[in-house]
């Protein structure tokens, strides 16, 4: 069965991205940039991210420059994005880019995905819109030795602890990574 995960990494104090939308903070961590085998999900067939995180990461990498590099994360996994803008695509890439409210594209990705998982990549907001329609299964982070003075939030909404059970905790090098499962009443969510 097609589960959905947000699964990223955050500071201590719950940014995923600095004030400039950078990951440079991750990257600095032991293993930041080249992270432990199992921290991903390996189930995921679909990526859906929203535009300042697929921004982010053609413009990080060059990869629009250099497009082999986009298969170096994504593979051949279509990736949905978010946004309302025209954007360009690497070449050889699978991306399709959507707009609107997350309950309409999610035909469409859970289409895609097939019995895969599908990942929310990035960024918190979207993640929270996946939470708000209660088509969130599951929250994994990995919290770097990091402590940032504003950026963007993990997950801008109130959760409340009835939402989310602790599947697991455990270190992985310099990250703690806790993985929580979704359930509950989506209604009990503020934005």
């Amino acid at each position: 069965m097609t589960r959905i995960l947000f699964d990223t990494a955050t500071t201590i104090n719950g940014f995923i991205a600095d004030e400039r939308n950078s990951l440079a903070w991750l990257f600095a961590v032991e293993n930041g940039e080249n992270p432990d085998e199992g921290l991903f999900p390996s189930g995921a067939t679909v990526l859906v991210e929203g535009s300042t995180t697929y921004e982010w990461v053609l413009a990080e990498s060059d990869i629009l420059a250099n497009p082999e590099k986009w298969a170096e994360f994504y593979g051949d996994k279509p990736t949905f994005v978010f946004t309302t803008r025209d954007l360009p695509v690497p070449t050889g890439a699978d991306v399709r880019f959507v707009s609107g409210d997350v309950a309409s594209a999610l035909p469409a990705i859970r289409e895609a995905a097939g019995d895969g998982d599908i990942w929310v990549v990035g960024g918190g907001d979207l993640a929270g819109q996946f939470l708000d329609i209660g088509a969130l299964d599951e929250i994994a982070v990995s919290v770097a030795p990091v402590l940032l003075t504003g950026g963007a939030p993990l997950l801008p909404r109130r959760i409340e602890s009835d939402r989310l059970r602790l599947v697991s905790a455990e270190a992985v090098g310099q990250f703690a990574r806790l993985v929580y499962a979704v359930g509950g009443d989506p209604t009990s969510v503020s934005p």
